[in-house]
């Protein structure tokens, strides 16, 4: 059954998280670095009387959306038309430095995939674009046509894992030297048409890896996430928190590579006692990283696929 509604993903989670570092101070900040419909914001906005949001989210119709649906909290949310690794310029252009809380949800939305005509489903047929701001940069369309064979072959093996890449590309070029590719139902068939019988037998519909790797490069989601991340964490005030939901693995490698080194202690091992200086300056509030429950990814099947991780900053 197709999902009409969005449903923010683990929010009661999310927000139990952030409490302690809204709760201990008279005027606390968020950012909800990924606002998309505004969900979370919501949730947080009703909890928290005195807090208040800057949303950022680069698509401006979901921006559009957001603002909408949060006007009634007035002054206590602002919004920003930004990718997400610009955070420290969002916030200073609301006359801040350092905030008490940020969160990412990151992936694409359900709005994006519910709208056809954006071109990130390979199960409806529509023009293959894929920008999550569609007010700039290039589209898929232009990286198929145009992206040389050794770029596509990258693409596709790093951002989608994908092991068929070079007959899936090799097929690319063949197709594009006779007409333009420009639909996402034409790619997702050629795509299926190139990788072999026996393989497309499991594992679900053939296309999900390669529309996942031009989806991430399009919007170089990897790139934005391996800035922002750093950048958020040294915006965050003493007592701060973070929380991460990512939805495939090479999101969550990044945040748990960032999240484990600032959480070690870099004093040498044959000290017996933690010299300051060398403390760490995060903790982490998830050991691991949580998942949805049974309940919620019954209700919510974008769930499914979450993983959640949070820290906190303990020292300047």
């Amino acid at each position: 059954m197709k999902q009409t509604e969005h449903v923010s993903v683990m929010l009661d989670r999310c927000v139990s998280l952030l409490a302690p570092a809204i709760e201990k101070v008279a005027n606390p900040v968020v950012v909800d670095a990924t606002l998309g419909l505004g969900g979370h914001s919501e949730a947080l906005l009703d909890k928290f009387e005195n807090l208040t949001v800057i949303g950022i989210d680069r698509d401006l119709e979901a921006l559009s959306k957001a603002n909408s649906r949060l006007a009634k909290y007035g002054d206590k949310f602002k919004s920003s038309h930004a990718v997400y690794d610009h955070i420290r310029s969002c916030i200073e252009e609301f006359g801040l430095t350092r905030v008490d809380g940020i969160l990412f949800d990151l992936g694409i939305s359900s709005m994006q995939v519910d709208q056809s005509e954006r071109g990130f489903s390979y199960s409806i047929d529509a023009p293959l674009d894929m920008r999550m701001d569609r007010s700039q940069g290039k589209s898929a369309a232009d990286l198929v046509n145009f992206g040389s064979r050794s770029e596509l072959i990258f693409i596709l093996r790093t951002y989608g894992e994908e092991k068929f890449a070079p007959r899936i590309v090799d097929s690319i070029i063949r197709q594009r030297e006779i007409a333009p590719m420009n639909s996402t139902s034409q790619l997702a068939e050629l795509v299926k048409t190139a990788i072999p019988a026996a393989t497309r037998r499991t594992g679900g519909n053939p296309a999900k890896r390669t529309f996942q790797a031009l989806r991430i490069a399009v919007n170089d989601e990897l790139g934005a996430l391996t800035r922002a991340i750093p950048e958020a964490m040294d915006l965050l005030v003493v007592g701060g928190r973070l929380v991460v939901m990512s939805f495939q693995s090479l999101e969550d490698k990044i945040v748990k590579g960032y999240f484990s080194k600032a959480c070690e202690s870099l004093s040498p091992r044959e000290l017996p006692v933690e010299l300051p200086q060398f403390a760490p300056k995060f903790a982490l509030l998830v050991r691991q990283s949580e998942t949805a429950s049974e309940e919620e990814v019954a209700v919510n099947s974008r769930s499914q696929s979450v993983r959640l991780r949070a820290i906190v900053k303990v020292a300047a």
